[in-house]
């Protein structure tokens, strides 16, 4: 399996199917554990990766996968040939465990440093999106775990009033300086990747960040929002990176970035 719609269905079959397993575990109440990194952890993530690992393992057997838990176990493969996956496989988990509904499943596909397909399913919201394969899509998902709608998203090009999205459980000093000085007035709170999603299909312009996060954390959304139209960059305008080892950072750690729907006015 080696083609690019292919890949993009198996990435969505496989993150519906984890999404059943997490929201099965959310309504019954999930156990909570704190790993090295003092991160929260649960059986909904743990689950989750390993049936998507599996489905990996199965159709694209060659393809290395940067997964979240499996990172934490130390198991972390060579991607020196610059095409592997980033996993998340329950994305907001502090979300999760707090009784909201925007935390994600997120798969993507990484091809030179560059995520050229990838998935954000938010299995509480019914949601699913996809970017890659020259399309950028939001589907709608039943309680039968069936795709009964797809829509095209695009990013809105401008807004007479700008609003920014900020991380729910995440938010730094930084990033309401960054809101501040570029005199945007609406802001919103939400979760996960949800956030790339969002500006993917127009309902805000901006997300950004200034607080930690790792690439299997925004590879996804990346995707979906490069599709639409967005871009997601760095500090100094460059395009986001995968695959990193940057000096000062943690392997797969990102720096501060700027997720835009409205990549002409970066800067």
């Amino acid at each position: 399996m080696h083609q690019t719609t292919d890949i993009l269905r198996l990435f969505e079959e496989s993150a519906i199917a984890a999404g059943r397993v997490i929201l099965d575990i959310y309504r019954a109440g999930a156990k909570v554990r704190i790993k090295g990194d003092k991160s929260p952890v649960t059986e909904a993530d743990e689950a989750a990766e390993r049936l998507i690992l599996e489905a990996l393992a199965r159709d694209l057997p060659d393809v290395p996968v940067v997964a979240e838990e499996e990172v934490a176990a130390g198991r972390i493969p060579d991607v020196s040939g610059g095409r592997f996956i980033l996993v998340d496989p329950l994305d907001g988990t502090r979300e999760f465990i707090g009784g909201h509904d925007d935390f994600t499943v997120n798969i993507a596909l990484i091809e030179n440093g560059t995520p050229t397909l990838g998935v954000v399913h938010a299995p509480a919201l019914s949601t699913l999106y996809l970017g890659g394969a020259g399309k950028a899509e939001k589907l709608v998902i039943d309680e039968l775990d069936r795709v009964t709608a797809r829509y095209p998203i695009a990013v809105r090009q401008k807004h007479a009033s700008p609003s920014a999205l900020v991380s729910r459980s995440h938010n730094c000093d930084a990033t309401d300086a960054y809101i501040k000085k570029a005199e945007i007035l609406e802001r919103k709170a939400v979760g996960s990747s949800l956030k790339f999603c969002l500006v993917a299909e127009g309902v805000a312009d901006i997300y950004p960040r200034f607080s930690p996060t790792m690439e299997w954390d925004t590879a996804a959304g990346d995707a979906v929002l490069r599709a639409a139209g967005g871009m997601v960059a760095t500090e100094d305008g460059a395009p986001l990176t995968y695959g990193k080892r940057l000096m000062g950072l943690r392997p797969f750690e990102n720096p501060a970035f700027i997720a835009t729907g409205r990549p002409q006015e970066r800067g």
